[in-house]
């Protein structure tokens, strides 16, 4: 909300209205060639979870967390507010158009958006980071 972005800066919360399409603005490079899809995962996925030590995360291997997405790569649509689910309400993406979509999220194995569907039940756990 606006109001509490004119709190202090100790007071002020913080947020980035660009994370919800972050995927699918890289993905945006994929249909143009410009980069592969094993690179986007690599970056997306594999190396958050490799730079910050995270626990059994970013990888899709026996006894790790299943925190997974599936897209439709060729599914086009367009930003719009009603769709934005950032407290703020707002992205400096409205009215974008993209050429994939994310369909499905999991987060430790249980599905919890589907086409546009919240189940409000989520199972989430604490991230555990590895001390090197």
């Amino acid at each position: 909300m606006s109001e509490e972005k004119e709190n202090s800066y100790f007071k002020c919360p913080s947020g980035s209205p660009f994370i919800q399409h972050s995927l699918i603005a890289i993905l945006e490079k994929y249909h143009k060639k410009e980069i592969s899809l094993e690179k986007i995962v690599e970056k997306m996925a594999h190396a958050q979870s490799d730079i910050f030590n995270i626990y059994k995360r970013g990888y899709i291997k026996k006894g790790y967390f299943a925190d997974l997405v599936l897209l439709d790569l060729s599914k086009k649509w367009t930003v719009n507010k009603k769709d934005i689910l950032y407290k703020c309400a707002w992205s400096p993406l409205e009215n974008e158009i993209f050429s994939s979509k994310v369909t499905h999220t999991f987060v430790n194995g249980n599905l919890i958006y589907e086409n546009g569907n919240f189940y409000k039940k989520i199972k989430a756990k604490a991230l555990v980071f590895k001390k090197s």
